[in-house]
């Protein structure tokens, strides 16, 4: 028993290390290990939750957090359950009473987290992002369009750069169309979005004429 220990501790100690040099998964792995060797070692289910938190911030969506995978949830899950898993995190992470390097930062993120997906329209705009960026990355630009809302006339629609991000207010005859963004210049699918029209829009773009490339520009 005495040498299951001490293995633990080493495999804990190389843990902080791993974690140190920003090896989340191999700190994860080590905390693991010492957590199966000496399941009565204090700290370590918290030293679990920690790096794993740290392993879900880098995967970014679109160059976002992933708040879900961060609470270690599925994008569907409602508010109670959201509440539960927050709550539940929280207790594990406080750094009052997680000691384990990194827990503060990690507290910080599942904070962030809590605080963007318990706001229903907070929640709402972010998960427009998600899934048309998933879309986009998956070719069904088609699917994005049950994302429409009712606009103030029918023959327009309202899209957005992938790339930077502005808005755009087109005639129908452009939906799914390869465009030039008037920002930045760079080529995007007219997906129909139904995002409400924010700082950065251009309302009611036109285009004079579509070359050869089938890239409509200005």
């Amino acid at each position: 028993m005495e040498s299951n220990t001490e293995e633990a501790l080493r495999a804990k100690a190389f843990a902080e290390k791993q974690f140190m040099a920003k090896d989340f998964v191999g700190a994860k792995n080590y905390a693991l290990k010492a957590q199966m060797l000496c399941p009565e070692l204090e700290g370590m289910s918290q030293m679990v939750a920690t790096f794993g938190v740290y392993i879900a911030s880098e995967a970014k969506i679109n160059g976002e957090l992933d708040f879900y995978s961060i609470l270690g949830l599925d994008p569907s899950v409602d508010k109670s359950k959201l509440k539960k898993q927050y709550k539940k995190m929280a207790v594990l992470l406080h750094p009052d009473k997680n000691r384990t390097v990194g827990a503060d930062g990690a507290f910080r993120l599942v904070s962030e987290a809590w605080m963007l997906l318990s706001d229903s329209m907070k929640r709402r705009s972010y998960d427009q992002r998600r899934n048309l960026f998933a879309g986009y990355s998956a070719g069904g630009y088609d699917n994005c369009s049950k994302f429409s809302a009712s606009h103030s006339r029918l023959d327009t629609f309202w899209t957005v750069c992938t790339s930077c991000h502005v808005q755009y207010e087109y005639l129908r005859k452009y939906v799914n169309k390869r465009l030039s963004c008037k920002n930045c210049r760079g080529v995007f699918i007219a997906v129909e979005t139904g995002l409400a029209p924010m700082t950065g829009s251009f309302p009611y773009s036109t285009y004079s004429h579509v070359p050869e490339n089938g890239v409509t520009r200005l």
